[in-house]
């Protein structure tokens, strides 16, 4: 008869809190109790367990086993908790010394025959249990990549519960350590120069990757649309390793890290099809919500094509995360909590037939009005740029200059984001790109002159332009003026940042 803990994490979204599992084993009938609020999955834990350590020819305590996972009040969930509960429930019925548990973290779902299985959200739950102090790790093999890259804690991989219980005797035996960290290899992107003609919609696509702006192409299939949203993030700059981690945590929990190289280190670029539900675009499914695609886009690029066929609630459900940078989800478990800072491009044609030539369109100025409507107002007046892209009609470029590759534009993108970094924290802020700057910081501590912003104040009193519209419009018109290495927005800024807004897809 004895008591033990163990240590192990649940995690809330990409937030994770350190959970200690006591194992007591005393007198009474033979029987297994869970508390702690588990979910069917954690119910279903014990029996999973019980024959993990039959099969690795330990004996299950054959007494009343009472296991507490706390804090109690918070639900729990998942198979991640196999490990712990098996070496808590061997510790406590003497088998093994329990001293090696009070500082060590252990996550991995148990197969039936002993082997240890990888599970999700190692590297959020890692850096949960260092946070809490705990120093030590022991983690699938699989999984060993991902933990390795969480700093300040010492990350052992393991095959089988043996080695885990070998380990806890002191014995001889050796957990395997975690690779050697290699940079990741450097990403290859589709280059800009493919695109042929659009200049216009290449040079909007230059100003969104220079301010992290939001940007709507509309026009008939087949004149690029797709081809330059997916060349976006190939002008991004890297992502910085606290940005990294952040990303990593998110596709950790979604479950689509790659093992050779876990870390996500170039901005992600995640494509949704406009049949996709709310679910996967924002995130959500039974118990703890899982993250969607706005989450796995956060730090690049979330692209909809055919944006007006997706539904409209479906596509409304972006407005928060486009201001806010996040995702809640609330759950009768708590809330999940996901990071969405993402880049928005929209692609859409302009009217439901879509031919290729608009002399050849059939529809009424009805259904052309109806169909672009499904793009809410609200929605729209987030989207700071907005291009109207023209049918091609020459492929041959013999006589025009060759277009401009992505290494010479994105070499003007990452002057540009240097300059608005060097005046943002040349004023105590930490603003990475002119998009995410306050819209009271724009109009008080960086207010531009009145004659500056004229076009603007006369937008505003006619009710062409929201209050939201205006500060979106500055800070364009700031982009546009790091674009062109000037100190401050001028007129010409605010009015073609202003041009940008009011093009329609008519």
């Amino acid at each position: 008869m004895g008591l033990a803990q163990a240590w192990s994490v649940a995690l809330y979204g990409v937030d994770g809190l350190a959970v200690e599992i006591e194992a007591d084993v005393g007198v009474g009938q033979p029987r297994t109790h869970l508390l702690g609020l588990p979910d069917a999955s954690l119910h279903e834990s014990k029996e999973r367990v019980k024959a993990a350590v039959r099969n690795s020819d330990e004996e299950w305590p054959k007494q009343r086993i009472v296991l507490g996972l706390s804090p109690a009040n918070l639900p729990k969930g998942g198979s991640s908790y196999d490990l712990a509960i098996a070496c808590a429930t061997l510790a406590a019925g003497g088998s093994v010394p329990a001293e090696r548990l009070a500082t060590t973290v252990l996550l991995g779902e148990l197969a039936l025959d002993g082997r240890v299985r990888p599970v999700r959200g190692v590297l959020p739950a890692l850096l949960a249990a260092r946070r809490a102090g705990l120093r030590t790790a022991i983690v699938p093999v699989d999984a060993l990549p991902e933990a390795a890259l969480v700093d300040g804690i010492e990350v052992h991989g393991a095959l089988t519960l043996s080695e885990v219980l070998s380990w806890l005797r002191s014995e001889d035996v050796t957990l395997q350590p975690p690779p050697e960290s290699a940079p990741p290899p450097t990403p290859e992107f589709p280059d800009l120069a493919d695109v042929v003609g659009q200049p216009e919609a290449r040079w909007a696509l230059e100003v969104a990757a220079a301010g992290a702006h939001h940007l709507l192409l509309t026009g008939p299939p087949g004149t690029g649309k797709t081809m330059l949203a997916e060349r976006l993030p190939g002008l991004l700059p890297p992502l910085t390793r606290e940005d990294a981690l952040a990303v990593t945590a998110v596709h950790s929990v979604a479950g689509t890290l790659s093992s050779d190289c876990p870390l996500v280190a170039s901005p992600p670029f995640v494509d949704v099809h406009h049949t996709t539900s709310i679910a996967a675009l924002i995130g959500g499914g039974s118990g703890m919500a899982k993250p969607g695609a706005a989450s796995r886009a956060h730090k690049g690029v979330l692209f909809l094509d055919e944006a007006c066929e997706f539904g409209q609630k479906t596509i409304d459900t972006l407005r928060t995360a486009l201001e806010s940078g996040e995702v809640r989800i609330p759950r009768r478990d708590g809330i999940a909590r996901y990071p969405a800072r993402f880049q928005l491009i929209l692609a859409t044609n302009p009217c439901p037939c879509a031919p290729p030539k608009e002399i050849d369109c059939i529809c009424t100025a009805t259904v052309r009005r109806r169909y672009q409507a499904r793009l809410s107002g609200p929605l729209l007046d987030r989207v700071d740029l907005r291009v109207r892209m023209r049918a091609t009609t020459a492929m041959t470029t013999a006589d025009a200059a060759p277009p401009e590759p992505t290494a010479t534009v994105r070499e003007r993108v990452l002057k540009a984001r240097a300059r608005a970094a060097t005046r943002w924290s040349s004023h105590g802020h930490t603003w990475p790109a002119n998009a995410l700057v306050p819209g009271p910081a724009l109009r008080r501590e960086f207010a531009l002159p009145r004659q500056t912003t004229t076009l603007l104040d006369r937008a505003l009193a006619t009710g062409a332009l929201t209050g939201r519209g205006a500060d979106r419009c500055l800070r364009v018109a700031w982009t546009l003026a790091d674009l062109a290495e000037s100190d401050r927005p001028t007129a010409d800024h605010v009015a073609a940042a202003l041009q940008f807004r009011e093009r329609r897809a008519t």
